[in-house]
């Protein structure tokens, strides 16, 4: 936890208890918990959003390159076709 060993934790706890007082110490602890949660679930969020924005963008890039290819194969298709055609006509 931010790199903290049992010693250093036990320190603070005795100078919060100390500075705090036992009566508050724990409406802090509380407090401090509920900050901390908030913030990892924003941190959450906004990470989920921009996973999905980058999502969204790969998807677009991806239909693109689809219907890139796909309208290429259409007019090679009509290419041949029309080749194939084309010698019948004249014969």
């Amino acid at each position: 936890m931010f790199g903290l060993g049992a010693g250093e934790i036990l320190v603070i706890g005795v100078i919060a208890l100390i500075f705090i007082g036992p009566k508050k110490l724990p409406e802090l602890a509380r407090g401090l918990g509920r900050g901390i949660k908030e913030f990892q679930k924003a941190k959450n969020d906004l990470l989920d959003e921009v996973n999905n924005d980058e999502f969204t963008e790969e998807q677009k890039k991806i239909e693109e390159e689809i219907k890139k290819n796909h309208d290429a194969s259409v007019a090679s298709a009509e290419k041949k076709a029309a080749e194939k055609s084309s010698p019948e006509s004249e014969a």
